[in-house]
């Protein structure tokens, strides 16, 4: 073929596919969209630039997003280096006062630092927060989920919301970057899991959207195939016949209580997947499960 044909067709098939998500465009216009970022989208220099890319032309296209973090591996990594040992009870890490001074340098610090930096390499203008700004995020000791209460150190859970600073960024240029760290009553600093701050941060805003970036391809029915969507309803009979199990429960449990908060619907899908917002929010196809109350 032709080179200059097949370049031609290439951009008529560009055109075509904005043409085509007009209707999403509308649909999102004005809308809060709280992302999860985490897994694999962290991973990579390249992974991360086109993530910030997507999230920049999301701001474009007048969407207001708001990224909060995780950063499980590189607390791994600085822990080891400084030879802190570190556990996990339930999934959570066990967080001593050395354990949550080196956590809140690594997320509040060089993770949150760095994805700011992406996004505004891509034309962006990132502000870095933790839950402790403004006091977004007051947080009690997390005893675990069990009938008997089990001591993780510094593990929060958020009790109390105050968005006010991530409010007053929307409809401006500027796109909050939330790194999961809570403050105490009594000033304690607390770790909170990636998940269950975004999912707190989603609810305090009434947010559209709250997407969850994972490394799996979203919720998998009997068969394995992926299910592209679910009611509130149908997750808990899932979890309970054990469908639903081990890592994914934490993931459905914040979606059902983002919904329970107010936010429209939540979805799980694979952040390894080339553009995944963008096709999520802006094509037909979607991508990943998309839970409804």
């Amino acid at each position: 073929m032709d080179k200059s044909l097949a370049q031609t067709r290439d951009w008529i098939a560009t055109a075509r596919t904005l043409s085509e998500a007009l209707p999403y465009l509308q649909r999102y216009d004005g809308a809060t969209i709280v992302i999860k970022l985490g897994g694999h989208a962290m991973g990579s220099d390249a992974a991360m630039d086109e993530f910030a890319r997507d999230v920049v032309l999301m701001k474009q296209c007048n969407v207001n997003p708001v990224i909060v973090h995780g950063g499980g591996p590189m607390i791994n990594e600085m822990l080891k280096r400084l030879d802190i040992r570190s556990d996990f009870v339930g999934g959570k890490r066990v967080s001593d006062a050395a354990t949550v001074e080196v956590v809140e340098m690594v997320l509040a610090g060089r993770i949150n630092k760095r994805i700011v930096q992406a996004i505004n390499r891509q034309g962006g203008k990132a502000i870095g927060l933790s839950g402790k700004d403004a006091n977004l995020m007051i947080c009690e000791k997390d005893l675990g989920e069990g009938p008997e209460p089990v001591d993780l150190g510094f593990v929060g859970r958020p009790v109390e919301m105050h968005p006010e600073i991530l409010a007053s960024f929307l409809g401006s240029d500027f796109i909050p970057v939330v790194a999961p760290i809570g403050a105490g009553r009594s000033g304690e600093t607390f770790n909170v899991n990636g998940d269950t701050a975004a999912g707190a941060v989603a609810a305090a805003m009434k947010a559209d959207r709250l997407l969850l970036l994972t490394d799996v391809a979203g919720v998998k029915g009997t068969d394995g195939s992926v299910l592209t969507q679910l009611s509130a309803a149908e997750v808990r009979a899932m979890t309970a016949d054990g469908t639903i199990s081990g890592g994914m429960i934490p993931k459905t449990q914040t979606a059902l209580d983002a919904i329970d908060g107010g936010v429209r619907a939540v979805v799980i899908l694979d952040g390894r997947a080339p553009h995944a917002v963008l096709l999520e929010l802006f094509t037909s196809h979607g991508a990943g499960t998309l839970i409804r109350g």
